[in-house]
């Protein structure tokens, strides 16, 4: 019995890597940042491993938002004093990172995909599943009539 255990434990995945424990999400950054200025930020927790600003991967502009790695658990709980607090003239938030599970997800995009791929391909040219408005055409204002109705 206790072998059974020990391979239940042995085979089940991790939930997260240790990295996710030692890091914070930082919201409503100033999109001209920069990781040294986040760091200088965070200098009073301990020492930060990494600094993380995610960028829009067409653009390449910042989303806002970035990670802070600091170097034991510890940092965590200190650093999240400073939710709230004054970055670059904004009012940042601070939270413990979480870890994403897989299989969960916030966004059904997979089961979109699959629900679209039923249309015939005459209709799929033109109308995309999500936006109901033709994309075969521009758009040229209110004067000239179209097939769609926008109450906007």
């Amino acid at each position: 019995m206790e072998e059974e255990v020990e391979k239940q434990m042995n085979t089940s995945p991790p939930l997260g890597n240790a990295a996710d424990a030692r890091s914070i999400y930082v919201g409503n950054v100033d999109y001209g940042a920069t990781a040294e200025e986040l760091e200088a930020h965070f200098h009073g927790c301990d020492s930060v491993n990494r600094v993380t600003i995610l960028c829009d991967k067409f653009s390449g502009h910042p989303k806002g938002f970035a990670y802070t790695e600091f170097s034991d658990k510890e940092s965590v709980r200190t650093s999240l004093v400073s939710d709230e607090s004054l970055f670059r003239g904004r009012q940042i938030k601070v939270i413990p990172k979480r870890t994403n599970r897989p299989g969960i997800s916030t966004t059904d995009r997979a089961r979109y995909r699959a629900q679209t791929t039923n249309y015939n391909s005459y209709l799929s040219r033109f109308y995309s599943g999500f936006n109901s408005r033709p994309q075969g055409h521009v758009y040229r204002g209110r004067a000239r009539a179209t097939s769609w109705y926008s109450p906007y």
